[in-house]
């Protein structure tokens, strides 16, 4: 529970703080939580698999993936900050709004479920919303990115507080598939900077145009 607060925490800390340093380090820290949940799940669970699951979240999620997001920060650092869709205090009021209708949803699933997991539930549902928002709210790329892989930890967490654990094997796979993501929008990125000299994704509209 506590963890899956954390994690929903460092989601909303996007929407309220300004500079992509602050957004790379949120992740870090939600990558940790998820890591630190895992391995709680793995040990109340008995299932030491999920030891496993938690040391490669540290070293992919933790660790190297920060490293490349600062990497591309350091990269594309001088460039003018850019306002967001939506401002601060409306991002916030509408994550707000988020949180209370993943409450609604999960009010059923909770009820028919004994997990012990089953109080983070909505927690994780909520986390899916605002990464969700946080993609669509953000005008930079590399910020789109942070909220995909925000995503990506939101469904891991959805996975592990809804059925107590997953297997080894999938929780593998979805490494995979963010890791991948990770460098092809990277790339992506990269090649949008060197063409247009902007990584700002409304500026990219207006030149369709």
């Amino acid at each position: 529970m506590l963890s899956s607060s954390g994690m929903l925490l460092t989601a909303l800390i996007v929407l309220w703080r300004k500079g992509v340093p602050a957004y790379i380090t949120a992740y870090k820290w939600q990558a940790w939580l998820l890591a630190s949940l895992t391995a709680i799940v793995g040990y109340f669970g008995e299932d030491p698999r999920l030891y496993v699951v938690s040391g490669v979240l540290v070293l992919l999620k933790g660790v190297a993936i920060p490293r490349l997001l600062g990497e591309m920060q350091r990269r594309f650092g001088i460039e003018p900050k850019t306002r967001p869709y939506v401002n601060t205090e409306i991002s916030l009021l509408a994550a707000g709004l988020l949180v209370l209708f993943a409450y609604v949803i999960a009010r059923p699933l909770m009820a028919v479920t004994e997990l012990p997991t089953r109080e983070g539930l909505p927690l994780a549902m909520a986390l899916l919303f605002v990464s969700l928002f946080i993609i669509v709210s953000r005008r930079k790329a590399i910020t789109q990115v942070i909220g995909f892989l925000m995503l990506e930890n939101a469904i891991a967490l959805v996975a592990v507080v809804g059925t107590y654990g997953v297997p080894l094997l999938v929780e593998f796979g979805v490494f995979l598939d963010a890791l991948m993501g990770l460098l092809v929008m990277q790339i992506f990125v990269y090649h949008i900077h060197e063409t247009f000299d902007t990584i700002d994704v409304e500026q990219l509209t207006r030149l369709r145009h």
